[in-house]
């Protein structure tokens, strides 16, 4: 028999963080996507903190119009918009475990358009 969706997921999951390191130079942008909404942070996985965050049930973006794939975009762009700020113009993408698709594809997205790297 076959694996479960979530059993795939989490062993999609965990091949992809064995190749995905975050550093102090190059942070790990990661990725989870729920049913409602989509959060990401960036990490620094060396001394083991998260440097920013953002979601897309943040202040200024939970008022944002649109449907989920847009939204996405405009935190993909907050994101982006808080590396610049710190200096961080490239990262390691970690979708962590979902496909390159949709959401985490718009997110991806809209971060690449504010100038962030990976």
């Amino acid at each position: 028999m076959g694996l479960s969706k979530t059993q795939r997921k989490l062993r999609i999951r965990r091949r992809i963080r064995k190749v995905s390191f975050g550093t102090n130079d190059r942070p790990r942008l990661s990725v989870f996507r729920s049913n409602t909404g989509i959060y990401v942070q960036v990490i620094d996985d060396i001394k083991g903190t998260t440097l920013f965050a953002a979601s897309s049930r943040d202040k200024d973006l939970a008022s944002a119009k649109g449907n989920k794939t847009e939204i996405a975009k405009l935190v993909g762009k907050t994101i982006a918009e808080k590396c610049k700020k710190a200096g961080i113009d490239k990262v390691a993408f970690d979708r962590g475990g979902n496909l390159y698709h949709g959401r985490v594809k718009s997110l991806a997205e809209g971060a690449r358009e504010a100038g962030l790297k990976f």
